[in-house]
């Protein structure tokens, strides 16, 4: 039997709409977990990102919303900002000329401007633990009548420190509604929580192995410390990516490899928790525009965010654990297009890297770069801690020299649509000043 969406529930004119966007058969997750959903049963999901979890919940909830109802039905938390823009801008999609009313609560926003819209009715919320509990406490959202209640990646929710806020917003929501708990990994909080707000759930584990990994070519470059920063150029002059998103470990660390990035000129710009929200969500911007190539990011832009055409990931500093490893490299090789993952590793990184090779279950390839592989500096330094020259400073904010690594012909990908995007040339000329910051002094801080 061919399973597709109308097979599964979903109604003509959402099908019509995912068709107009190039989806046309549903994933594992989707096949598990929609049918049960429209039923009205609770449901705790366990999958990675990239699997369609987010379809999966959203189709159900969009296909149940009764227009004619002017308050919140329909409830979705996410641990990001990021991903809580990410899930509103798929909402649009779905709901084309409907008129489902729906609000982004999370903080960084003018929280009077989401006020005024609340009063105006809203279907669907969809926002952040923190944001939310703050309206409830400036009683500005009534959660009494909510009939769907999402928690979107519940570990990492969870690992952030949103339990107690967690449980205060629930137990302001309707206890007669529909829970759906997604998650990439059942720890035991996550267990705890699942046990204490879901009613007789249905279980659905989607495994992660040929949906996250196979499609993504892995290997380690054995490098040191110091040598680190030289490696990565070295590797990016080979390897130039079309898009690619470059992982350090602290907000600190993010800012000095952008700033070392971009007095070689190469078109990147950050992404951390320390930047304000407007900021933030510019960076994504221009990255999901084409008009950045490089994404230098901490993990806070490693969970849920799917962004089409990006080719490579780079680690630029090892992840914790297979987990994070895992989240990373999940940004590239999404819709069944190809990606590669390059991670650095450093003498002391040997242990971790084990660990993570253990929990993937694969040995991943190892390159050792040669010194004569290494391109000739005048002065080198750690991206994590120090820039390279006074002189280097000085030229900060002037990219006209063409970036190392970019394009020197038409490079195109096909998006997750069935569309195919061009990437033509240099970008970074385009006469706006560059974003570099000088790094903060002090002890790193976590990104």
């Amino acid at each position: 039997m061919n399973i597709n969406f109308s097979s599964l529930g979903v109604n003509t004119e959402l099908v019509n709409i995912l068709k107009q966007n190039g989806i046309i058969e549903p994933t594992p997750v989707q096949i598990k977990s929609i049918p049960e959903l429209l039923e009205g049963k609770d449901i705790i999901g366990q999958a990675q990102t990239g699997t369609g979890k987010t379809l999966a919940f959203l189709l159900p909830i969009i296909q149940r919303i009764k227009i004619d109802s002017p308050f919140v039905q329909a409830l979705i938390m996410t641990p990001t900002r990021e991903l809580a823009i990410q899930i509103t801008a798929e909402v649009k999609k779905l709901i084309a000329d409907k008129d489902i009313r729906i609000l982004s609560a999370y903080g960084g926003q003018d929280v009077e401007q989401q006020i005024r819209k609340l009063k105006g009715s809203v279907h669907i919320v969809i926002g952040t633990p923190g944001r939310v509990l703050d309206h409830i406490k400036r009683k500005s959202i009534d959660l009494k009548k909510i009939k769907t209640l999402v928690l979107d990646e519940a570990d990492q929710m969870l690992d952030m420190g949103f339990s107690q806020d967690i449980g205060l917003i629930l137990s302001d929501v309707s206890r007669v509604r529909q829970t759906m708990l997604f998650s990439a990994t059942m720890s035991r909080g996550v267990k705890v929580l699942a046990s204490r707000y879901l009613k007789n759930p249905v279980h659905v584990y989607i495994q992660n192995k040929n949906i996250t990994l196979d499609e993504i070519e892995q290997i380690v470059i054995k490098t040191t410390e110091g040598s680190k920063l030289d490696a990565l150029f070295k590797v990016i002059e080979e390897e130039n990516p079309f898009m690619a998103m470059i992982f350090c470990r602290t907000k600190q660390r993010a800012i000095s490899l952008n700033h070392a990035m971009q007095e070689k000129s190469y078109n990147c710009d950050e992404l951390h928790g320390n930047m304000t929200q407007s900021k933030r969500e510019k960076v994504m911007k221009l990255f999901r525009s084409l008009k950045l190539q490089y994404l230098v990011a901490t993990d806070i832009a490693a969970r849920g965010l799917d962004i089409e055409g990006v080719t490579h990931i780079f680690n630029y500093d090892m992840p914790l654990d297979a987990e994070s490893y895992i989240h990373r490299i999940g940004r590239t090789g999404r819709a069944g297009q190809t990606g590669k993952a390059i991670t650095f590793a450093a003498p002391r990184d040997q242990e971790k890297l084990a660990l993570i090779e253990k929990g993937i279950q694969i040995t991943l390839k190892k390159r050792s770069l040669d010194n004569n592989e290494l391109p000739a500096r005048k002065s080198s330094s750690d991206a994590g801690t120090r820039v390279a020259t006074k002189e280097a400073k000085k030229s900060v904010g002037r990219n006209s020299r063409k970036p190392a690594g970019s394009y020197n012909q038409k490079s195109e990908v096909k998006s997750r649509y069935g569309k195919t995007t061009s990437f033509k040339g240099n970008t970074a000329n385009t006469g706006k000043k560059s974003n570099t910051r000088k790094p903060n002094k002090g002890r790193p801080s976590k990104g």
